[in-house]
């Protein structure tokens, strides 16, 4: 008897053929050996089918005929690889075969992609065990192989599976047809279109909803100006600069003339300041007194490893570039055996990985860049410890853990960019096994007369982690190194004491304005996507917030890459910024006005939290099922209930003022 091994891909089945070291023969879509064969699939051979297959009448789109809702669903095989599936489809059935190893992709599309070919095949009476690897080095492929769970354990994942395609399907299809049917005569009208399709779907939708909201802040946004009052203090040859704050026993206090607490709304009243404090100066021999030097000392630890979303986030800063082509880099990393699996939500290590950790800095040791790190890592013996850190945390994974380097191989074949996003790769992760970057804060708080100057200022001590990671600062970041770092300056401004004097050297005005909120890159948008819409800059704080995103790691590039292509949503593709087009904003007015909560952030993520409790076991298919249908039936009754076409005519008028008067 034979064991079927069945890939997602041509490239990893045979990866997987080699790591068996069973000689085998090339046929026709497989290869077969004495007692293997490894076949593939070539993405998804099997898709849901459109409704006419369930009802000819069903092709033209009614009211009458929606909310579309089938009790039984239909699938079909996909017309472009029909001879694949059914090369698959013999293999798996045939006498010869008592074990199937499922080897599609270690995640919940991968595994969608096995149960849709096995159901339409009609696999009866065999062995089928999961394979479920982080990397596709050959030591990882045999421990997967040789851990292969019976498949009913990933029943709950299969389960969520199929209900997330349902869940698009029934929202995609319902909901774009019913808009279409109301809605399309008043936007391809107002567009000078012939005709006009409204594509709506959960995920979709949500990601303009976000998109048309930030813009609409950054119109709507008042610039506020203020002026500031900056100081020049000069002691033992060098300068420090101070700027100025209310205290109470400033002239200025409760001041209604006051922008925050550290400057004017208008410039004249910072003029007046300056005099003031001139003429205090003038009478103090142009001495200012230090009234404290708080010293404080910070610790910066490594950042958290990368997953899909964050290293899509620093591609597009670093390198320009967008998700889409962040996750192809990614994925031919992978596949190369370089990286570990791209499309995973953790950012730490699992402690089975800790334990041969240094089985990867091994491997670092032959890229020249690093090999000095990699070789210090080893040195030093940091990893042996890593366990006990932040940095592994099985509770924090679910299918896969970080993206870190498995290798040193088939590199000469990289592009300049894939090598640089491998690079990245490899020193986020070698920086969790160096120290933490120490810093000396010092607030001065300086008094000439009553007003007060402060001079905030941080210099690093002990560069740690900084030595592997600042040399690939993004263009236009600050320097992690902190203010000036010349070690006469540090000396100088710890010696000051209560009491001291410093000469005043000159008193300026800084004028500034209040600035709108940024708009979106393609990066940013991802992390917001990851955090239900919240765009959490702080690291530290993204990583203890739990709960579930917009879409998932795997499919966020690919939804992005829609929107632009049905040209709802607009990419410069040299900054990375993204903007709606009148059109995106026309299809945003028109689901605000009859399914608003498509655009409701948290209420989409709440649906993907669904389909992780279902995959944990802790709601039904059922359950879910019945709440989608019910969310999916209501909503369509009540738009077709709804006679509001006309207004929205004006709203479309009032948005496109802001295209002026491009339409498209």
């Amino acid at each position: 008897m034979k064991k079927l091994f069945i890939a997602e891909k041509p490239s990893v089945a045979t990866e997987f053929a080699k790591a068996l070291k069973v000689p085998t023969e090339r046929k026709n879509g497989y290869l077969e050996g004495d007692d293997i064969i490894v076949t593939w699939c070539v993405g998804h051979l099997v898709t849901m089918s459109y409704p006419e297959k369930y009802d000819e009448r069903l092709k033209r789109w009614s009211l009458d005929t929606l909310p579309f809702l089938p009790k039984e669903f239909k699938y079909e095989i996909i017309d472009g690889v029909k001879n694949q599936f059914t090369i698959v489809s013999n293999l798996l059935n045939r006498e010869d075969v008592d074990t199937i190893y499922i080897c599609t992709d270690s995640g919940r599309e991968g595994e969608y992609i096995y149960r849709l070919v096995d159901m339409m095949a009609n696999v009866q009476g065999k062995t089928r065990k999961r394979v479920w690897i982080d990397s596709q080095t050959e030591d990882e492929i045999l421990r997967g192989i040789r851990e292969a769970k019976d498949w009913s354990e990933y029943n709950n994942l299969s389960a969520a599976a199929f209900l997330r395609a349902k869940e698009d399907y029934l929202m995609g299809i319902n909901f774009s047809r019913i808009l279409t049917l109301k809605y399309s005569r008043n936007v391809a009208s107002f567009l000078k279109l012939d005709r006009a399709v409204l594509s709506v779907g959960r995920v979709m939708t949500c990601v303009v909803g976000m998109v048309v909201n930030r813009e609409r802040e950054i119109r709507n946004f008042v610039k506020t100006p203020f002026f500031k009052v900056l100081g020049k203090f000069e002691n033992q040859g060098l300068s420090i600069d101070g700027e100025w704050k209310v205290n109470e026993k400033s002239k200025y206090f409760n001041s209604p003339m006051l922008y925050k607490d550290n400057g004017f709304r208008e410039k004249i009243y910072a003029e007046e300041l300056i005099s003031h404090i001139e003429k205090i100066a003038d009478e103090n021999n142009r001495e200012a007194v230090v009234l404290s030097n708080d010293k404080k000392k910070e610790t910066k630890n490594p950042p958290l490893l990368f997953n899909l979303a964050e290293i899509q986030n620093e591609c597009s800063k670093r390198f320009k570039i967008s998700p889409d082509e962040t996750l192809k880099i990614i994925q031919e990393l992978y596949e190369k055996k370089l990286v570990t699996y791209p499309r995973t939500d953790a950012r730490v290590l699992s402690t089975a990985v800790a334990k041969e950790i240094d089985k990867n800095i091994k491997g670092l040791c032959k890229f020249l860049a690093l090999a000095n790190f990699a070789n210090n890592v080893l040195e030093k013996g940091e990893y042996k410890n890593i366990s006990k850190t932040k940095y592994v945390n099985d509770s924090q994974i679910t299918d896969h853990y970080a993206i870190i380097p498995t290798g040193f191989g088939n590199m000469n074949s990289l592009s300049k960019l894939s090598l640089s996003v491998y690079e990245l790769i490899c020193r986020r992760f070698l920086s969790i096994f160096y120290p933490p970057a120490i810093y000396q804060k010092f607030a001065i708080r300086f008094g000439i007369g009553d007003e007060i100057f402060i001079a905030n200022t941080k210099v690093c001590v002990e560069r740690g982690f900084l030595d592997i990671l600042s040399p690939v600062k993004t263009e236009g970041e600050d320097d992690e190194t902190g203010d000036n770092q010349n070690p006469e300056y540090i000396k100088m401004i710890s010696s000051l004491r209560k009491g001291s004097k410093l000469m005043i050297n000159s008193l300026s005005i800084k004028e500034g304005e209040t600035v709108p909120p940024k708009r979106y890159s393609s990066g940013s948008i991802i992390l917001a996507m990851e955090n239900a819409g919240q765009l959490i800059e702080d690291e530290e704080l993204r990583s203890q917030i739990k709960g579930s995103g917009i879409g998932t790691s795997a499919t966020r590039a690919d939804i992005l890459k829609k929107l632009f292509s049905i040209k709802y949503l607009a990419l410069n593709k040299k900054t990375q910024i993204i903007t709606p087009t009148l059109f995106g904003e026309i299809v945003y007015e028109v689901v605000n006005c009859s399914i608003s909560q498509l655009l409701n952030p948290e209420l989409t993520a709440s649906w993907e939290k669904g389909l992780t409790m279902v995959s944990n076991g802790d709601i039904t298919s059922e359950e879910y099922m019945t709440k989608l249908e019910r969310f999916v039936g209501i909503r369509c009754l009540n738009v077709k209930k709804l006679n509001n076409q006309y207004s929205l005519n004006a709203v479309f008028e009032e948005v496109s003022k802001e295209y002026k008067g491009m339409k498209g």
